[in-house]
């Protein structure tokens, strides 16, 4: 006996509860991005992921607020072209939770959370150095999904590794340096430390 549900018939928050329950696990990015007057705003998303190696492209789902204005993150991207997406490790899962509060506009939330903001090198949004890795990004192009919510795509310009996390010869991240968690439903999150190996079948 299975249960079914027709989308069509269910609310906005039906579905996304089923959605977020069901997608799993779905990786968190630390957005950090500037606004016109260099003020830095960081804020997570578990709505995101990599979409294409060449051109490299990765994706983040921006929500709105409630009446349909921009949020510090879609404001700032939408006005400066540039963000970074910064990994969340197990180490600084509690900062990236401090940087999700509802902060008044220009409040520096890396401030909040005890993260250290770096300079970007190739674009003026700033990466954090406790991050496992952060990847510098230019807006490539936004996709407006009704009124709610925006699809931004990134071109990676750029990428920091912490010392130990990549190998520069062989270019291979070890996803145990990395130590990233990852959000389920509800408050849910989890480690990647439980990993095995499936290798591709061959014809």
């Amino acid at each position: 006996m299975s249960v079914s549900f027709d989308f069509k018939q269910l609310t906005e928050r039906e579905r996304y509860k089923l959605m977020i329950g069901t997608i799993i696990p779905r990786p968190i990015a630390l957005v950090t991005t500037v606004d016109e007057n260099g003020r830095i705003n960081a804020a997570p998303f578990s709505f995101f992921n990599c979409l294409s190696a060449d051109p490299p492209i990765l994706a983040i789902g921006v929500e709105n607020n409630a009446d349909m204005s921009f949020k510090d993150t879609g404001h700032n991207i939408r006005m400066t072209e540039v963000f970074t997406v910064n990994i969340v490790s197990f180490a600084i899962a509690e900062a990236m939770h401090v940087c999700g509060a509802k902060y008044p506009r220009g409040v520096d939330e890396l401030k909040e959370a005890g993260l250290t903001a770096m300079p970007g090198e190739k674009v003026a949004s700033p990466f954090i150095v406790e991050a496992p890795a952060a990847f510098e990004c230019k807006r490539h192009v936004t996709l407006e999904l009704g009124r709610s919510r925006q699809i931004v795509m990134g071109e990676i310009v750029y990428a920091h590794y912490r010392d130990g996390v990549v190998d520069p010869e062989r270019l291979h991240v070890d996803p145990a340096a990395v130590d990233a968690i990852a959000r389920l439903g509800g408050d849910t999150c989890a480690t990647i430390r439980d990993r095995f190996e499936m290798l591709t079948p061959k014809l």
